[in-house]
C-alpha cells in the first residue's frame, strides 16, 4: 500500500529540483578542486562564482542529465514499482549515445558508468553490469551511483522503503559495494524530507536501509560524533579528509569521502539552504556532485523559502538560473528543459505510483508558470524590463508572469540552443549540448495574456548562414480580463526562441504559451555559397546517433561502423503524421526511416534490407518485425521511403507503392529518425506531414 502524497507535493518536488540545479551550477566550476586550493584562488563559496573562472553558469552536466533521464524508466515501464534493475539498464542503452551523451566517458576500468554501458552494450545485464565481481571493488564504489538517485526519492515521498529499493536498483546498474550504500542513504534521506526536518531524526532512518558493518555507517556515525564535539566546520573537514580523504580510496572520484562531506555539511549547515551550500562547496573535491545532492535535499527539506532566504544574505540562487536546464540524449524531447518542466515529469511519476491522477497545469501547457517563482526560462531577449512570477491575474490557474517594458521589449524562452556560441562551446567539453527544436512549421503557437496595450507573440530561428530571423504573430489588443492570442509557425527552421513583444510598453501577465498540432516541415541542407558548409545549427538540429554523419555532398551521409545508427529530429509532441525520404544505400546491412523515435531503442522503422526485404519493424529494447515483403533493390538505387503512423496503424510505402501494413499500439508519440546499420546511406530530403 503506497503512502499518501503529502499536500504541497508538487512545490516541494520542484524545490528538490530547483535545489539540485542550483547545487550543480554552483560547484561545477571549481569541480575537483581540493579546500586548499578553492581557499587560495576563490575563498569561501557563498554565490556563483562562474563569472571569476570565465565559464558559462548553465551548462551540461551528468549529474543534471543522468538524474532527469535515468528516472525515466518508470514511464518507460508503464510506472511499475517493481521495476527491475535490467529494466533500468535498458534506459541507459535507449537514451545514452555512447561517448556524447549524459555520462564521462573516461574508459573502460576508469569511468564506472562507462565501463557499466560497455557492459550493457555488449549483453550483460543489469545488476551484474555493475558488480564488484565482474568490475572490481574500486571501481564499482565511485560516486555516480548516489549522484544520478535524486529523482528516485521524489517519486517516493515519506515512503523510505520505495525509495531505498528504487534507488537500490537504479545504483547496481552501475556500482556495487559502498557506492550503493551511499546511494540509499541519500535517497532515505530525500524521500523522508517531505515529511521530517529534523536532519539527526533523517539520519536515523537511512541508516536502517544498509549493513551495520558497512564503511558509510561507520562514516556516518563518526561524521556525527565529530559534529557533536566540535562546532567548527572547518576543523571537522580536517577531522574527515584525514580519517576518510581521498588518500584512503582509489580510483577517480570514490563514494566514501564525498558522502562524508555531504553529511558534513548538512550537519554543520544548521538548516540553512546558503550555509550548507557554502560548506559543502568550500570543502572541495566532487563539488558539483555533493552540491547537486544537497541542494535537492535542502530544497525538499526547507521548500522554496528556504532557497530564497538566500536574498537575506545578498544571494539570489533562482535569479540568474531562470530555470534553465539542459538534458541531452538520443530522445530530443528533453534536450532543451527547465526546472519545472522536469518538476512535473517526476510529480507525474509519484502521482502514477501512488495512483492518483496526472496534474497538468493549464491544461498541460509547456509553460505555465503554477510554481511560486518560476520563470521557466524566460529572459529579456530585447529592450529592457522585469520578469516576475506574481499569484492572480490568471483565469486557468493561480500564477502568472509579470512583463513589464518600454516598447518593443521581448521577453522570450529557448526552445533550441540558444546561442551559435553556447553550441559550440560545449563542443569537445565532455558533455556535448545535443538538442532538437521542441516547435515547428505547421504547428500553432498559442497563449493568452491580460494587460493594456497591445503584443505580439514572436519566435526566434537560425537563417541559412546561422543568422537570427525574427518572425511576429499578429498583434492582439489587450485587456484586463485576458485574451488568448495565437501564431502559425512559418516555414522557418530551426526555431530557438518564442515569446511576447510589447508593442507599446507597460505591464502584462502572460498566463501560459503553449503549442498544438502536427509537424508540416522539409529537412534539406540548406542553399550555401560553393565550397562552403552550410548553417552548423540547421546541422545541430539533428542528435547524432551515428558514428559518422557528413552534411555536404549530400544533405545526410550516414556511416555506422557497427550495429544500428539514427540521426534523431522531433519530440514527443508529434503524434500522428507521415515522414517521407530518399534513402539511397551504398554499402548497408539495412537502411531507411523511423517514426514515433523516443531515443536509440524505442521507435517503429521501414527498412530496406540487404536480403531484398522490406520491413516495418518495432524497436523496444529488443526488435520484432511487425511485417515484412519481398523487394527487390541494389546498392547506389534512391528508393523514397514513407512511414505513415495514425493511432494504432503503421503504413509503409515504397516508391509512391504501399508495400506493408500493421497495427501496434506500443509508442504513441515522438520524432523521426534517419537509419543506417553497417555501413553508408545518404538521404537529400525529408518530409514530415500531419497524417
Amino acid at each position: 500500500m503506497s503512502v499518501p502524497l503529502p499536500n504541497d507535493y508538487a512545490e516541494r518536488v520542484y524545490a528538490g529540483v530547483l535545489g539540485k540545479v542550483i547545487g550543480v551550477y554552483l560547484g561545477r566550476p571549481f569541480e575537483g578542486w581540493t579546500y586548499e586550493k578553492i581557499q587560495e584562488q576563490l575563498g569561501d563559496i557563498e554565490y556563483y562564482v562562474h563569472n571569476k573562472l570565465n565559464v558559462p553558469l548553465i551548462v551540461t552536466d551528468d549529474d543534471i542529465s543522468g538524474t532527469f533521464t535515468f528516472v525515466r524508466a518508470l514511464a518507460d515501464n508503464h510506472f511499475d514499482v517493481d521495476i527491475t534493475a535490467q529494466q533500468i539498464g535498458e534506459t541507459w542503452l535507449n537514451y545514452l549515445i555512447e561517448k556524447r551523451t549524459i555520462l564521462w566517458w573516461g574508459g573502460l576500468g576508469n569511468s564506472t558508468e562507462h565501463t557499466a554501458y560497455l557492459r550493457l552494450k555488449n549483453g550483460v545485464q543489469a545488476p551484474d553490469s555493475g558488480s564488484m565481481a565482474l568490475n572490481g571493488k574500486v571501481v564499482s564504489e565511485q560516486i555516480g551511483a548516489q549522484i544520478f538517485i535524486d529523482g528516485w526519492a521524489m517519486v517516493s515521498p515519506g515512503d523510505p522503503d520505495q525509495a531505498a529499493a528504487l534507488s537500490e536498483k537504479a545504483a547496481r546498474v552501475s556500482h556495487d559495494g559502498e557506492a550503493v550504500y551511499g546511494a540509499i542513504v541519500m535517497a532515505v534521506l530525500e524521500a523522508m524530507a517531505f515529511v521530517e526536518q529534523d536532519t539527526n531524526k533523517l539520519l536515523d532512518t537511512a541508516l536502517d536501509y544498509i549493513p551495520q558493518d558497512s564503511v558509510i555507517r561507520k562514516l556516518i556515525d563518526d561524521v556525527r560524533t565529530w559534529h557533536a564535539k566540535e562546532p567548527d566546520w572547518r576543523a571537522t573537514r580536517e577531522i574527515l579528509a584525514a580519517n576518510y580523504g581521498y588518500d584512503k580510496y582509489g580510483g577517480n572520484c570514490h563514494m566514501v569521502p564525498n558522502h562524508g562531506l555531504i553529511i558534513h555539511s548538512l550537519l554543520h549547515g544548521e538548516n540553512d539552504f546558503s550555509e550548507t551550500m557554502k560548506i559543502i562547496n568550500t570543502c572541495g573535491w566532487d563539488t558539483d556532485c555533493n552540491s547537486g545532492n544537497v541542494g535537492c535535499l535542502m530544497g525538499i527539506k526547507n521548500g522554496l523559502q528556504g532557497i530564497d532566504l538566500g536574498l537575506n544574505k545578498g544571494a539570489d540562487w533562482r535569479g540568474p538560473v531562470a530555470d534553465r536546464i539542459y538534458i541531452p540524449t538520443a530522445d530530443p524531447t528533453w534536450g532543451i528543459s527547465d526546472c519545472a518542466r522536469e518538476a512535473v515529469e517526476i510529480i507525474n511519476s509519484g502521482r502514477a505510483l501512488a495512483a492518483e491522477e496526472l496534474w497538468q497545469p493549464k491544461g498541460n501547457a509547456p509553460f505555465h508558470f503554477e510554481f511560486p517563482g518560476s520563470v521557466q526560462g524566460f529572459t529579456i531577449t530585447s529592450g529592457t524590463g522585469e520578469i516576475e512570477n506574481v499569484e492572480g491575474h490568471s483565469s486557468t490557474g493561480k500564477r502568472t508572469l509579470r512583463l513589464q517594458g518600454d516598447a518593443e521589449t521581448r521577453f522570450g524562452t529557448p526552445v533550441f540552443t540558444p546561442s551559435v556560441d553556447i553550441a559550440r562551446y560545449f563542443d569537445g567539453k565532455g558533455y556535448a549540448l545535443m538538442a532538437s527544436p521542441r516547435v515547428y512549421p505547421g504547428q500553432t503557437i498559442n497563449g493568452r495574456i491580460s494587460g493594456s496595450g497591445s503584443a505580439n507573440l514572436y519566435l526566434a530561428s537560425y537563417g541559412g548562414d546561422d543568422e537570427v530571423v525574427i518572425s511576429r504573430g499578429e498583434p492582439a489588443q489587450l485587456n484586463e480580463s485576458g485574451v488568448t492570442f495565437s501564431m502559425p509557425v512559418p516555414s522557418v527552421q530551426p526555431v530557438f526562441e518564442i515569446g511576447v513583444e510589447l508593442l507599446e510598453g507597460g505591464v502584462v501577465f502572460l498566463d501560459y504559451l503553449s503549442w498544438s498540432g502536427e509537424p508540416e516541415v522539409t529537412f534539406r541542407q540548406p542553399d550555401t555559397p560553393k565550397g562552403k558548409h552550410p548553417s552548423a545549427m540547421w546541422r545541430r538540429a539533428w542528435v547524432n546517433g551515428v558514428d559518422e554523419l557528413w552534411t555536404f555532398a549530400e544533405s545526410f551521409r550516414l556511416m555506422q561502423n557497427e550495429g544500428r545508427g539514427l540521426i534523431v529530429q522531433g519530440t514527443r509532441d508529434w503524434r500522428n503524421y507521415t515522414v517521407t525520404a530518399d534513402v539511397t544505400p551504398h554499402m548497408a546491412k539495412a537502411a531507411g526511416i523511423a517514426a514515433r523515435v523516443q531515443g536509440m531503442r524505442r521507435y517503429y522503422g521501414l527498412l530496406i534490407g540487404r536480403d531484398k526485404k522490406v520491413r516495418i519493424i518495432k524497436m523496444v529494447n529488443e526488435e520484432s518485425i511487425l511485417a515484412s515483403a519481398d523487394f527487390n533493390w541494389s546498392f547506389g538505387d534512391t528508393i523514397e521511403l514513407s512511414l505513415t503512423v495514425d493511432g494504432d496503424k503503421i503504413i509503409g510505402v515504397a516508391n509512391g507503392v504501399e508495400v506493408l501494413k500493421t497495427e501496434d499500439s506500443t509508442l504513441a508519440c515522438g520524432g523521426i529518425a534517419l537509419i543506417a546499420e553497417e555501413g553508408r546511406t545518404a538521404t537529400n530530403s525529408v518530409r514530415v506531414n500531419p497524417a
